[in-house]
């Protein structure tokens, strides 16, 4: 598992009203478990999933993004870490985020905030898993739907991982 999840420290603010409490902490466990997806979904899911590369072989230096490209499948790609950024779009989002580097910790904060550019933030939080996976579709070539001629899971499977690792819909 990856214990170096980074969930934002909003969710983790601390509030006198249980209720309140209750739902802060499923947001995170949410959070969590949509990130976990996407490793699963990706094929980085486990200890090296930081510092996997596309086609499975590692890298050791997390001082940047690798920019390595590699052909594997038919498909040639600069993917790596556990959300398998392509170069070209690490680089915007370390710039944008003042990233300092490639570590895990970085890789979560870029991970979120392409959830977040794609209006899916909120619904994650929430549970909405089918409507955050088809508003994602495009940003990761595994999910349902999303057209790039990789091999995609499916929801159903998407759906029993997340809940495997504790996410859930919220209740009213």
């Amino acid at each position: 598992m990856a214990a170096a999840l980074f969930v934002p420290t909003l969710l983790f603010a601390t509030t006198k009203q249980s209720k309140k409490n209750t739902r802060i902490k499923m947001y995170s466990q949410n959070l969590k478990a949509f990130l976990q997806m996407i490793q699963y979904a990706e094929g980085t899911i486990g200890p090296n999933a930081y510092r996997t590369l596309y086609g499975g072989s590692l890298f050791n230096d997390y001082s940047r993004h690798p920019d390595m490209a590699i052909t594997k499948w038919g498909i040639t790609s600069t993917g790596a870490g556990a959300y398998g950024f392509l170069y070209r779009i690490w680089i915007e989002l370390q710039t944008a985020l003042q990233l300092p580097d490639f570590s895990p910790t970085s890789q979560d904060k870029a991970a979120i905030e392409l959830i977040r550019r794609k209006g899916a933030l909120p619904d994650v939080l929430a549970g909405n898993l089918a409507q955050s996976i088809y508003k994602c579709r495009k940003i990761w070539a595994s999910f349902p739907g999303a057209g790039y001629g990789q091999s995609e899971k499916s929801l159903a499977a998407l759906s029993q991982f997340y809940e495997k690792e504790g996410g859930r819909k919220l209740t009213a």
